[in-house]
C-alpha cells in the first residue's frame, strides 16, 4: 500500500507543470509507464504559442484559435489559454527558461498554420518540448516522488469519488496507490494508428482508465493528423514540423507541382486539416509528396532534429527535398473536464492532451498543446490545493492478472491498419460500419472481463480494440464533416451541430 496527496498517472509536460504548482503543499507521486523522458512532449518540435509580442493580444490569439477549432471550441477555456498562457510563459522565461533570441536579444518567433502572427516561441531550434520539459523537470523532480516503469490496471473509487489506482511494475509486483486526488496525464491515442507522430505509448491508457470507472469521453471523433511526418520507405520516422513551412517550406509532389497554391489565402500554412486531406489526396492518386526546403534559410541550424532524422533515414538534404506522408498526430476529444481539470467523477482529474477542455474544439491550432499543458495543468494544480483535505480508508485488493490465449488476440498492426483505411483522414459511414463490426468480433472473441487485467502486451492490445470501437462509434454519430473530421459522405459542415458533443453515444458501447 502506497499513500501520497496526489498521484499523477503520466510523466509528460502537463503532469509536470501539475506537480510544479502542488509540490511545495502536497506530497506528489508520479507514476509511468516507461521512464520520464518517454512521453510525446519531448518529442515536440514546433513551439509553444503565446501573445507575448508587441504587436500580439491574447484576443488576436483567441480568434485565431477559435477559427482552426470549426466553430466547435469553448469560447470560455480559449480565453483561458490565450490570458493566462502569457503570464505562464513570461513565468518561465523569469526562472531561466531560455528561447531562442535574434542577436539583438528580442524573441525569435516563428509563424505556423492558420496564425495570422508570428508568435510561435521555439527552443533550440526544433527542441521546444524537449527543452520545457528539461525545463520543468529540473524545477519539480527534487521535490516529488517518481515511480517509472509502472503499468496502471485500474482506477479505485469509492462513495467519495477517485481515491487511487492499481499499477504493475516490471516484476509483476500488484501495488495500490491511494491518495487524495487523482490526476490521469497520460497523453494521446496516436499509438492506435498505422503513421503517427506520436511515442509508441501513447495509446490512450489514460482515457479507458477513467472510461471504466465512469467519468464521461467526449469528442473522440476530433482527431489531427499532421500532414507533414518523414516518410522513410512505406514507415512514418518521425515528425517534420511546421515550423519548416514556417520559414518558407512548401509542399510539391515529384513533378513539383505545388499543390498547396491557390487553396485558401494560408495556402501551405493552411489549418492542418485541409494540408493533411490534400496530401492525402495526393498520395491516393498514386504520387510522393515532398516538403521543398529550397527557400528555408540555414535550415540545419534552425532544425537540428529534422536534420538529424533525415540523416538516420539516409535522405539526403542537398537535394532540398524531404518526403513526408501524413499521420495520427493530437487528439482533441479526450477525458471531458472543466476549466480546472476536473472530470466527471469527483477527485479525478484529467490534464494535457488526455483531456477535453474544449480550447481545440475540431482542429487544434498548430503550437496550442504545450501552451495547454502548462496552463491547465497549473489550474489543475491550484484547484486541487483550494479542496479540503480528506481521510482515505485503507484498500486492500487481491488484485490478479490473468491470461488470454495469445494466438487470439489480434496484432497490434492489423488494429492500427483498420484505424488509418477506415478511421482516418478521410471516412465515410461504410468504413466506419465496417470498423465498428470487425471491433465487435475481434472483442466477442475474446473471453476476458473488464474487471481483471493482463499482461502488457494483452493488455495493449485489448485496450486498442476497446478504444478503438468507441473511437469509430463517436465519428459514425458526428454525421457532418468538421474540422479534423470529415466525412466523405457529409462533405460540407453543418452549423447545426455547432454545440454538440459526442458523449451520450460511448457509455454503454463497451458494456
Amino acid at each position: 500500500m502506497h499513500k501520497t496527496d496526489v498521484l499523477i498517472i503520466g510523466s509528460g509536460l502537463a503532469a509536470l507543470a501539475t506537480a510544479s504548482a502542488l509540490y511545495p503543499y502536497k506530497k506528489v507521486t508520479i507514476v509511468t509507464k516507461g521512464s520520464i523522458e518517454q512521453n510525446n512532449s519531448v518529442l515536440a518540435q514546433g513551439g509553444i504559442a503565446a501573445a507575448v509580442g508587441n504587436h500580439d493580444s491574447w484576443q488576436e490569439h483567441a480568434y485565431d484559435t477559435l477559427a482552426a477549432g470549426s466553430s466547435h471550441c469553448s469560447e470560455e477555456t480559449v480565453h483561458i489559454l490565450t490570458k493566462e498562457g502569457i503570464s505562464c510563459v513570461f513565468d518561465f522565461i523569469a526562472n531561466g527558461m531560455e528561447f531562442d533570441q535574434f542577436q539583438n536579444g528580442s524573441l525569435h518567433f516563428g509563424r505556423e498554420g492558420a496564425h495570422r502572427l508570428n508568435r510561435i516561441l521555439h527552443a533550440g531550434g526544433d527542441q521546444t518540448g524537449a527543452l520545457l520539459f528539461a525545463f520543468l523537470k529540473k524545477r519539480v523532480l527534487p521535490h516529488v516522488e517518481i515511480i517509472e516503469h509502472q503499468i496502471v490496471h485500474k482506477l479505485i473509487c469509492d462513495e467519495q469519488g477517485c481515491i487511487g489506482a492499481i499499477g504493475e511494475g516490471r516484476k509483476g509486483k500488484i501495488q495500490a496507490y491511494l491518495a487524495e486526488h487523482v490526476v490521469v496525464a497520460t497523453g494521446g491515442i496516436g499509438g492506435l494508428y498505422q503513421y503517427t507522430s506520436n511515442h509508441a505509448y501513447a495509446t490512450g491508457d489514460g482515457l479507458m482508465l477513467a472510461y471504466d470507472v465512469g467519468a464521461e469521453l467526449e469528442d473522440l471523433e476530433f482527431i489531427q493528423f499532421h500532414p507533414t511526418l518523414l516518410r522513410e520507405g512505406n514507415h512514418a520516422a518521425g515528425l517534420v514540423s511546421e515550423a519548416v513551412r514556417g520559414e518558407g517550406g512548401v509542399l510539391v509532389t515529384e513533378d513539383g507541382e505545388r499543390f498547396m497554391k491557390g487553396i485558401q489565402p494560408f495556402e501551405d500554412l493552411s489549418s492542418r486539416d485541409i494540408v493533411a486531406r490534400a496530401v492525402f489526396g495526393q498520395i491516393q492518386k498514386g504520387k510522393d509528396v515532398f516538403l521543398d526546403i529550397s527557400e528555408v534559410e540555414k535550415f540545419n541550424k534552425r532544425f537540428p532534429t529534422i536534420k538529424a532524422l533525415c540523416q538516420k533515414a539516409n535522405i539526403h538534404l542537398s537535394k532540398n527535398r524531404i518526403p513526408v506522408i501524413p499521420g495520427a498526430h493530437f487528439l482533441m476529444g479526450g477525458i471531458k473536464v472543466n476549466e480546472h481539470g476536473e472530470t466527471t467523477i469527483p477527485s479525478l482529474y484529467a490534464v494535457g492532451e488526455a483531456a477535453c477542455t474544449g480550447v481545440h474544439g475540431a482542429n487544434r491550432l498548430a503550437s496550442n498543446s504545450l501552451l495547454e499543458c502548462i496552463v491547465f495543468g497549473r489550474r489543475a494544480g491550484c484547484h486541487i490545493l483550494s479542496k479540503e483535505s480528506r481521510r482515505v480508508v485503507d484498500y486492500k485488493t487481491n488484485y490478479q492478472i490473468s491470461r488470454v490465449e495469445e494466438s487470439l488476440i489480434m496484432h497490434q498492426a492489423d488494429i492500427q491498419a483498420v484505424m488509418m483505411q477506415h478511421v482516418g483522414i478521410i471516412r465515410n459511414g461504410a468504413g466506419l460500419r465496417q470498423a465498428i463490426s470487425w471491433f465487435d468480433e475481434e472483442l466477442d472473441s475474446l473471453d476476458f472481463s473488464f474487471t481483471r487485467s493482463y499482461p502488457e502486451q494483452q493488455r495493449r492490445r485489448i485496450l486498442m480494440l476497446r478504444l478503438g470501437k468507441l473511437i469509430a462509434s463517436a465519428a459514425i454519430h458526428r454525421c457532418e464533416s468538421r474540422g479534423a473530421h470529415y466525412r466523405s459522405d457529409f462533405p460540407q459542415t453543418s452549423h447545426q451541430w455547432e454545440k454538440q458533443k459526442v458523449t451520450h453515444v460511448l457509455r454503454g458501447v463497451l458494456a
